[in-house]
């Protein structure tokens, strides 16, 4: 598939090639925008947000209704276009459209109870006989930074509450998978979106470091912790909302539905190949059990059909790029020669990987003991809770966490005592609904996305006293 896209404002400009992950076919040619050219860019957003921050509620609403109805009118071709560049299913591409839908609708939902409150003053003896009204008015310039995985919903989840909150957007998708973000900007325009209210640049580490640097009121991130660390050390004393990943464990206990646990390791793990930032990345197996979940694991991983993204019938498609694929199987190799033991899968054709499953991997290998993006579930055997929450407790990493269980007391252990943003029981940690809170703590990030607390997020209190 070859994509029309905007020639370059100068011959000189550096660009860059998008490629299809499966076949490495060139799906685009891009330019990388230069630092004068972003801060072009977002000049031009400082106007448009000085604009839009008097319109309406219902104004807001109708222009975030109108952009997803031109995503749903558009709706195949965006799932190609996604499909295409992320190397992503196609069925997996289309569940992303409706979901950027859906979190658009939301934002503009929520755009309507953007409530304040009305506190006295006088709530301690002497405390003078005045009104505060409290009320969220919005911050302006909002940057917007996304990863390859999710290009077109997780810019959803930055446009969407931004422009319910009254802001205007300056959006930079990752090279690696720009196009699905570029189509989303120019339905922006056929929605009837105010000029340059939301803009697009385009390219690398450079463009969005400029863009951190430059006069933005907000800054909103997700990717890896070591360039977010790089991004908000650019973007000094900006407010930064930033989703930086996570190394989520899933914990099956003994009373545990066993085919539901091992159906939903397998769904959240090998959903867009392991390229997830709370996909179930440590699977933590009660001893009692283990044998047993095992068998049913294994046989789901022989059925599990991978290959061409494009086809209807295909269950995973691809890594991102040979960079990716070479770095998984160099993890699965030194977790090997720790005493790790491959129960199934582990070969890789190109950026095709097989839906692998590996036991008894080293607590110190990096599989285990970082983020590891791929279709690989690592699998340990546990006799104690308290020994998996004190693991889980000691890592960097805090975004969510599963738990197979009806055992109440255990629950309660683990929602109490697990250091996460988020705890799914019965489920993985990789489920996520558009309106509720998403986000972690410690090396996970700052902040929270979710279109309800996002319009929150994206909007500056104000006070005032009569």
């Amino acid at each position: 598939m070859t994509l029309a896209i905007p020639a370059a404002r100068s011959p000189r400009a550096a660009r860059f090639a998008v490629t299809n992950p499966f076949s490495g076919a060139m799906l685009a040619e891009l330019p990388e925008a230069d630092e004068g050219e972003v801060l072009a860019v977002v000049a031009r957003a400082r106007s448009a947000a000085a604009a839009f921050r008097t319109s309406t509620p219902h104004e807001r609403r109708a222009l975030l209704n109108r952009l997803a109805d031109l995503i749903k009118r558009d709706g195949e071709v965006l799932a190609q276009i996604i499909s295409a560049e992320v190397g992503k299913t196609i069925t997996e591409a289309r569940g992303e459209v409706r979901r950027a839908q859906n979190t658009l609708r939301l934002s503009g939902d929520a755009a309507t109870f953007l409530d304040g409150e009305v506190l006295h003053c006088a709530v301690v003896a002497g405390g003078k006989d005045r009104q505060a009204v409290v009320t969220y008015v919005p911050t302006g310039v909002v940057a917007a930074i996304t990863p390859f995985n999710y290009p077109l919903n997780l810019l959803c989840h930055k446009l969407g509450p931004a422009i319910a909150a009254g802001n205007a957007v300056v959006a930079k998708p990752s090279p690696k998978a720009p196009l699905a973000a570029d189509h989303l900007v120019k339905l922006t325009r056929e929605a009837g979106f105010p000029t340059d209210l939301v803009q697009i640049v385009h390219g690398g580490a450079a463009p969005a470091l400029a863009l951190a640097r430059a006069p933005i009121d907000l800054l909103s991130f997700t990717g890896g912790p070591a360039a977010g660390l790089a991004l908000k050390r650019a973007s000094g004393l900006v407010r930064c909302l930033m989703e930086l990943g996570g190394n989520d464990p899933l914990i099956v206990l003994p009373d545990a539905d066993l085919a539901a646990a091992a159906a939903t390791a397998i769904g959240h793990r090998f959903e867009i190949a392991g390229q997830s930032c709370a996909a179930v990345k440590k699977l933590y197996v009660h001893g009692a059990v283990a044998d047993a979940f095992v068998e049913q694991l294994l046989a789901l991983v022989a059925d599990h059909r991978y290959g061409d993204p494009a086809r209807e019938d295909t269950q995973m498609g691809t890594l991102i790029d040979m960079a990716a694929s070479t770095d998984l199987a160099a993890r699965l190799g030194e977790a090997q020669a720790g005493g790790a033991r491959l129960l199934a899968g582990g070969t890789a054709q190109g950026t095709l990987f097989a839906p692998t499953v590996i036991e008894s991997v080293p607590q110190t290998a990096r599989l285990w003991a970082s983020e590891t993006f791929g279709p690989v579930l690592a699998l340990r055997r546990f006799d104690s809770l308290d020994a998996v929450i004190a693991e889980v407790n000691g890592t960097e990493f805090g975004l969510q966490a599963g738990i197979f269980t009806n055992d109440h007391a255990a629950i309660r252990q683990v929602t109490r005592e697990l250091q996460v943003g988020g705890v799914m029981v019965n489920e993985g940690p990789d489920f996520r609904a558009e309106h509720v809170p998403f986000g972690g703590i410690k090396g996970s990030g700052l902040g929270r996305e979710g279109v309800r607390i996002a319009l929150r997020e994206m909007s500056e209190t104000r006070v005032v006293i009569d």
